[in-house]
């Protein structure tokens, strides 16, 4: 699972190879929490543990470095 490089913070975003014919996302981890966020709108898909608050800070993580895990993501996955 390819780990996206270069942003600051607790958690440990990734992408997991058979996801690529998905819609683009991440997932996000820390400790035994997980959730998905989809990029093109940057909105939740699914959560495993992380609060409201916690959410909140990881979206604004993403949305902040949007195109650093987009381009991650052409790279794994080639672009479509």
């Amino acid at each position: 699972m390819p780990v996206i490089k270069n942003i600051i913070g607790p958690y440990r975003l990734f992408f997991c190879s058979f996801d690529c014919k998905e819609p683009m996302h991440v997932h996000v981890q820390r400790e035994r929490k997980l959730c998905k966020f989809w990029l093109v709108h940057v909105e939740l898909s699914k959560n495993h543990g992380f609060s409201p608050k916690e959410l909140n800070d990881i979206r604004k993580i993403i949305v902040n470095n949007i195109d650093i895990i987009k381009e991650a993501w052409h790279v794994h996955c080639g672009k479509s």
